[in-house]
């Protein structure tokens, strides 16, 4: 009779308990890392899109001498579905800030390019 029980095959109902507690130690450090790399990715919609309208407002500015508030007259416009809605601001002559901002995760994310090409994430979405 004893014979017979050793023979038995399967798991434990301990050995699926550490298994699922395992699982679940694994998935409490991975799940927060991945919606931080997925956050990131997403701003580097607005870092390409900003790096676009600041070498646009510079060609801009050899050809008239100034620089503009439209991003029509710099000829920058999105296709598609973006996250981020962009504008320029304080263009007077030599100075200019383009902004993108964004709601990622539930949080504001804004992002800022000046004529020196010195981009500034000045509201953080990611943690």
């Amino acid at each position: 009779m004893l014979q017979k029980l050793r023979n038995k095959k399967g798991f434990t109902l301990i050995e699926l308990m550490i298994v699922v507690a395992i699982i679940g130690i694994l998935a409490a450090i991975a799940i927060p890392n991945f919606l931080n790399y997925q956050c990131k990715a997403k701003q580097a919609e607005a870092k390409q899109s900003l790096g676009t309208i600041a070498k646009s407002e510079v060609a801009y500015f050899a050809e008239f001498d100034t620089y503009s508030n439209d991003l029509g007259d710099i000829g920058f416009a999105t296709v598609g579905n973006t996250r981020y809605t962009y504008s320029v601001t304080g263009a007077n002559g030599t100075l200019f800030d383009a902004n993108a901002t964004a709601t990622i995760n539930g949080n504001a994310d804004l992002w800022t390019i000046n004529e020196n090409l010195s981009l500034v994430n000045s509201t953080n979405a990611c943690q």
